[in-house]
């Protein structure tokens, strides 16, 4: 008889990258550690990152940013031209965005919630306050001009009208890139059947070529997630979380919660799905997400998980995902509403009640300009410390461990926009609008 073949367990992609990550943050860890005991010099430990670690991430960062523009284009365009009644996009976009709403301020309530129960900022020691301030405060300045130079109002809301697609999507630009997709998506409905069924061809033949190529790029991040990993944390270390325990501790907690209390029961509630499985089905999108603090970078993956993973159709998936990596903040209205309780309670400003409750409003609406690139809400924060009389400069004390504290908030924020996917996904099966999870064959045959 022939020898019993050998069934090798394969260790899955999501686990080798999450091993990758805790490896790098470890050693980078370790590097820290040597640096200050001057076991290791500064400028070596500067040096390799400059030349081994930084550029394998780059690369790692670039093939994800490569796929964007074009897997947000083709996937919109396309979902809101299967759409056919453009009365149709007014409903889902109209649920959508009110999931998002919602979701928003209810992270932004936890936060307000926590750093009320907690008050990080009262006591904080002002001979750390001071060297915090005067250590980041180029970076500060920096981020206070960047808020100054750019209004809501007619800036931001005038700019999603693009008078150029091409160089937006250059500049990665991210809502005149999404409306032109709509409306570009709205015309394909307006003209012949026998031309909008080729374009539709040519925009779902692109969009599946993109979804290769994400497979490409996660090949490649069992290496360059350790990299990124290692390059901030060693950097940064530890010793300023000491410094900022009680404020880290309190943002953590809220992602924490959020993430796993509040998501769950969203899915649970809102999309009839186990909270262990989604949990465990979108390991691969919170681990791209802490590796790339983007939600923009991190969308490629989230697509691919969302529809693959979880079923969402790719119709419904290409419209709220795009939309949500854009404009759908969790992570960043918690971080908004405690860093600027918290610097209020550094500073001594005070803050009652209806004010606390102005800034929970201001975390949701401006978390909605927040570019979906690392530190992207930093000139939010500018702009909501200002309103509040709360010195802009004070951004400098937390500026040390914000880069830290973007994984988690860019976790927060993807997971927020798959639980959007799920929940209108289910909600137009109960409505008998759209096909259920479990497609049938000319659903599979649109996908």
């Amino acid at each position: 008889m022939p020898p019993e073949p050998r069934h090798s367990r394969r260790v899955s992609l999501h686990t080798l990258i999450l091993l990758g990550f805790v490896v790098g943050a470890l050693v980078g860890l370790a590097a820290n550690r040597l640096v200050l005991q001057g076991l290791l010099a500064e400028a070596h430990l500067e040096s390799f990152i400059e030349n081994v670690t930084a550029p394998l991430g780059r690369i790692f960062l670039n093939l994800l940013f490569m796929v964007v523009v074009p897997i947000v284009f083709c996937s919109i365009a396309l979902g809101v031209a299967q759409l056919g009644d453009v009365r149709r996009l007014g409903e889902l976009g109209s649920k959508t965005l009110g999931y998002f709403v919602f979701t928003s301020a209810v992270a932004a309530g936890l936060g307000l919630l926590l750093v009320n129960l907690v008050r990080p900022g009262e006591g904080f020691d002002p001979e750390t306050q001071a060297r915090l301030t005067e250590e980041y405060r180029a970076q500060a300045e920096v981020r206070q001009t960047q808020a100054e130079q750019e209004r809501f109002w007619p800036d931001v809301v005038v700019s999603v009208v693009s008078r150029n697609p091409f160089r937006d999507a250059v500049e990665l630009n991210m809502l005149p890139i999404i409306f032109f997709s709509i409306i570009f998506g709205v015309a394909l409905t307006r003209i012949p059947a026998g031309k909008a069924r080729a374009v539709s061809e040519v925009l779902d033949g692109v969009g599946s070529v993109m979804v290769v190529l994400v497979g490409f790029a996660m090949r490649f991040a069992p290496v360059a997630v350790p990299a990124l990993a290692f390059d901030v944390t060693a950097r940064f270390g530890w010793g300023i979380f000491r410094q900022l325990s009680l404020f880290v501790g309190v943002v953590v907690s809220g992602y924490l919660i959020h993430q796993f209390v509040s998501y769950g029961i969203f899915v649970r509630l809102f999309a009839g799905l186990s909270p262990l499985v989604f949990f465990r089905k979108t390991i691969p999108v919170m681990v791209t997400a802490i590796a790339t603090s983007s939600s923009s970078a991190t969308l490629p993956t989230t697509i691919k998980v969302t529809e693959e993973e979880l079923g969402v159709p790719r119709r419904l998936a290409g419209f709220v995902l795009p939309l949500g990596a854009t404009i759908n903040m969790n992570g960043t209205s918690l971080f908004v509403t405690v860093v600027v309780l918290f610097l209020a309670q550094v500073f001594g400003v005070a803050m009652s009640l209806p004010s606390q409750l102005m800034v929970l409003v201001f975390a949701v609406l401006t978390a909605v300009g927040a570019a979906g690139v690392p530190s992207g809400s930093l000139p939010i924060i500018v702009v909501v410390l200002t309103h509040f009389g709360i010195p802009g400069e004070g951004l400098a004390i937390v500026l040390g461990v914000e880069r830290l504290l973007d994984m988690g908030r860019t976790v927060v924020n993807v997971s927020g926009d798959v639980t959007a996917a799920c929940y209108v996904a289910a909600s137009e099966r109960r409505n008998a609008v759209s096909r259920p999870y479990s497609s049938s064959a000319s659903d599979t045959a649109a996908s």
